[in-house]
């Protein structure tokens, strides 16, 4: 019997990945595009355009395409949730009524509830990206200077506890001290910011928390990241080893060795 997969999906390249796997894995695949996804129609079996605003349409449409699993992948920004909380409808109030809020955690509990209600089991993210988590190691022929590093670790116990906290992933450091924490802006904008605060050579770090759930998301940086560390004049970016993503590597690099960032993948007992 044919497995149906339904991919929810953000902008960005990330959900044609998964597609593109799910289907070498024998799953037909339904896309529901809540964002603008890049190359999807060609990756999937059909794609039914949805929205934050119409919640109810979106489980009639799971029902009627007799979904028996879910992915959520692609970028969906903390503030396209908080406009579509504005105007969503009624069966969204209803979502928003039990998860109590708009919290990561909240809100996943709430959607996984409502999905289980429907018969409908939500997927790890990693059984179909997991080929893209970076091993621990040095990334770039740079590595860290003993600054940068005593700024890595500082910025890893940070991140780790914001990322805990469901603040955010990324903290910006310099030189012992704290510039900038990741908030609903993302993470290239917080890069912007706090390079912008810190001048040339700041370190950024990514992290993610203990208990990270990874059905909702997976950390990520990439070529769009690298960009706005070059043109902060960032001098390196460390991520949490075999837990966050590294896509478009090869470009991620390449930039990387032309601005003379060191780029790093953290062990996991690292202090």
């Amino acid at each position: 019997m044919e497995r149906s997969l339904g991919l929810i999906c953000g902008a960005g390249t990330l959900p044609a990945h998964v597609a593109s796997e799910a289907r070498r894995q024998g799953w037909r695949v339904t896309a529901f595009a809540f964002g603008r996804a890049a190359a999807l129609e060609e990756a999937v079996d059909r794609v039914i355009p949805s929205r934050l605003a119409d919640v109810g349409a979106f489980w009639d449409s799971l029902r009627r395409e007799r979904i028996s699993a879910v992915v959520f992948v692609g970028k969906m920004g903390k503030r396209e949730f908080l406009e579509g909380a504005e105007v969503t409808d009624a069966s969204g109030r209803e979502l928003l009524r039990v998860a109590g809020g708009l919290s990561d955690g909240a809100l996943a509990e709430a959607v996984v509830g409502a999905l289980a209600g429907l018969g409908i089991e939500v997927l790890d993210q990693r059984v179909f990206l997991g080929s893209l988590l970076v091993p621990p190691g040095l990334l770039t022929p740079r590595a860290p200077s003993e600054a940068e590093w005593r700024d890595i670790r500082l910025g890893l116990r940070l991140a780790r506890q914001c990322a805990g906290l469901g603040v955010g992933q990324t903290v910006v450091v310099k030189q012992g001290v704290v510039i900038a924490v990741e908030g609903a802006e993302g993470t290239d904008e917080t890069i912007a910011r706090g390079c912008g605060l810190a001048g040339p050579g700041a370190v950024v770090v990514k992290a993610v928390a203990a208990q990270q759930d990874y059905r909702f998301d997976i950390p990520a940086v990439g070529g769009e990241t690298l960009d706005a560390l070059a043109l902060g004049k960032a001098g390196a970016l460390a991520v949490e080893g075999g837990k966050v993503m590294v896509l478009e590597r090869e470009t991620v690099l390449a930039v990387a060795g032309r601005h003379g960032i060191a780029v790093v993948s953290l062990e996991a007992d690292l202090a």
